[in-house]
């Protein structure tokens, strides 16, 4: 419905910082939760490959090498020996990551233009389509190498844009929470891809390979159906002016009637904080929206380059921590050490481990916070990483035959993946979802989503040379520890420096914290006031008496007093068309910046004066 129509009145908010943000039931935190498990079909994904490609049966369809499944040795060759080349693991391997980070890219456009759901929904059919050609393909490298690529686009599309979304519809208080559920599905998936592929390795049959391929479509179902059911992100809908449908959501969402004042007040909110941020990243063509995410400057926090650099240099961290290092090619890299008799076994404690502690997140990372929680886990990688690398070049080695430092190894390996799966792992997702204003946020997780798959792709193309003993590798074994505490050292730096703290914030206040500190001080800054009492969207009731639209300090009348209920929406003038209908919709706004007003500080308002691009049922 055109802006201005018959039966509307103003969208009207609340200055008081307690109600910008309505109560969530026990059903709507349980529909928030559900969209974490993207991260199975993410994190099985992710698992699978790494015991496939220490299967026998897929070994011998892609080299020729034989192997005795009676006495489970290989033929001809020795055991450390009997693999795929590096060549071959690096490009089955990568090629995923390639395709993902064009999926991450595109899927930010997508999200804008059709929704968060139907994108994700659109990732799980191309994720399928590259299933069915990884299942068709028996020793032709071009067939499974195309699946792999186009099950990427896939994950794509479903990595983005399952973040952007819970970020969207979860409560401030239990956000990081929720996004630490999809890091544990993750984790989870990798757990299910571990057990799928140890209970499949010893099948002298193309079901050594096509089981575990096949299992991911359960997981594409599940994903695309709920999906389907579950509400839009009201936040889109507020982005394009559908301000009825972005009220019904963010009803379900809550779990609260449609016409609460706590729908009404966080609804006001952030109509009012896009309404600002309209104003400071003005939309141009296609081309300048995407550079606005690369405007503003680099020593300022609010500039959104810096926001960039921040989600993009996130994930570049989380990658260079070296844990799918382990979860790639750990499998084949105990194998190759020579000193482990059940490597797959071993695969599959680690993957336990890493299970095991990312519910320890769920907690952690209200009570302490993104930053402490980043900056603890990476000194807590950083050696464990070292100790690995010691123990690895000196009582570790294959001609030492210590059974006991060989156990040193493993165990240091599961430390430094317990301060993974707590620390990094999920913190990095949160951060992500979190650190960007509105009008670019899908692009922006976009971008950053794009750039843990373009670490991942560069570490899954390096590694197989790192360690591999074929000719061209530098058959560093342990030593490779030693490059991936380094890296971690890198990730304690940026850390340290450029993430703030933005535990217990909306979405919103997290815009203005950025542009109001830095973030070595972020952990003490305090909201004051609300982004509708700046944009002039408080009713009139909640006024100070000196004219000016209160703080967080001043006194409003209580949502329970009758002057306050009386006043709960702005009456409209004598003959306004506002004044004869009842009808009980909301109205979409235009969302050209021109149209927005200045804030109270720039013209002197009135509770009679409104913005007539916000509208609210009466």
């Amino acid at each position: 419905m055109g802006m201005g129509g018959a039966g509307f009145v103003p969208i009207m908010g609340t200055s008081d910082l307690s109600r910008i943000e309505a109560p969530v039931t026990v059903k709507a935190y349980l529909l928030c939760a559900f969209a974490a498990f993207g991260g199975i079909f993410f994190g099985y994904d992710t698992g699978w490959m790494s015991g496939v490609l220490g299967t026998p049966y897929f070994i011998t369809e892609y080299t020729g090498l034989q192997y005795d499944y009676a006495t489970r040795t290989p033929i001809g060759v020795s055991s450390t020996d009997f693999g795929l080349p590096s060549s071959t693991k690096s490009l089955m391997t990568s090629i995923l990551s390639c395709g993902t980070f064009f999926g991450a890219l595109i899927a930010g456009d997508i999200a804008d233009f059709i929704g968060r759901r139907p994108t994700i929904i659109y990732g799980c059919i191309i994720f399928s389509v590259g299933c069915v050609l990884q299942m068709a393909s028996t020793n032709q490298l071009a067939l499974f190498v195309m699946g792999r690529l186009i099950s990427g686009l896939g994950v794509g599309f479903t990595s983005a844009i399952i973040i952007l979304y819970m970020s969207e519809i979860s409560p401030r208080k239990f956000r990081g929470a929720l996004v630490s559920g999809y890091q544990f599905c993750i984790t989870l998936g990798i757990l299910l891809a571990n057990c799928v592929t140890y209970s499949t390795s010893q099948r002298n049959d193309t079901g050594a390979y096509r089981i575990p391929i096949a299992v991911q479509f359960l997981w594409a179902i599940i994903l695309g159906v709920g999906l389907y059911l579950l509400p839009e992100s009201p936040r889109y809908h507020v982005q394009k002016g559908k301000i009825e449908l972005a009220a019904k959501d963010l009803a379900l969402v809550r779990g609260q009637p449609v016409d609460s004042e706590y729908i009404k007040d966080e609804l006001a909110e952030i109509v009012a904080n896009h309404e600002y941020e309209m104003q400071v990243i003005p939309q141009t063509s296609y081309i300048g929206s995407w550079m606005a995410c690369f405007q503003g400057s680099l020593h300022k926090g609010n500039g959104n380059l810096r926001r960039t650099i921040l989600g993009a240099g996130m994930q570049m961290m989380q990658q260079l921590t070296g844990i799918n290092f382990i979860f790639y090619f750990g499998t084949t890299f105990f194998q190759q050490l020579g000193t482990i008799s059940n490597p797959f076994m071993i695969s599959l404690v680690t993957t336990l481990v890493n299970v095991l502690s990312t519910p320890l997140s769920f907690w952690s990372i209200e009570y302490f916070g993104r930053r402490l929680l980043l900056i603890w886990g990476a000194i807590g990688m950083i050696l464990a990483q070292f100790v690995v690398a010691c123990i690895g070049v000196t009582a570790g080695r294959l001609e030492a035959d210590n059974a006991a430092a060989v156990k040193a190894m493993i165990a240091f390996i599961c430390i430094y993946i317990f301060f993974f799966a707590v620390t990094w792992g999920p913190v990095g997702w949160v951060i992500v979802g979190e650190c960007f204003p509105l009008p670019i946020r899908s692009r922006g997780v976009g971008i950053s989503t794009a750039s843990n798959w373009f670490w991942n792709c560069i570490i899954a193309v390096i590694t197989p040379y790192m360690v591999g003993k074929s000719a061209g590798s530098a058959n560093l074994g342990p030593r490779v520890f030693f490059i991936w505490g380094s890296l971690c050292s890198l990730s304690l730096i940026f850390a340290y420096f450029l993430v703030p703290e933005m535990k217990g914030l909306t979405l919103e206040q997290i815009d203005r914290m950025m542009d109001e500190t830095t973030p070595r001080k972020s952990a003490g800054w305090v909201a004051t006031t609300t982004f509708a009492a700046e944009m002039g969207h408080v009713r009139p009731a909640e006024k100070s008496p000196n004219g000016h639209y209160p703080s967080a300090g001043d006194h409003y009348p209580n949502a329970g007093d009758p002057y306050y209920q009386e006043h709960t929406s702005p009456q409209p003038q004598p003959g306004s068309p506002y004044q004869q209908s009842t009808h009980a919709s909301y109205a979409s706004h235009p969302s050209s910046p021109q149209q927005f007003p200045a804030s109270p500080q720039q013209q002197a308002t009135s509770p009679q004066q409104f913005y007539p691009q916000s509208y609210f049922p009466r």
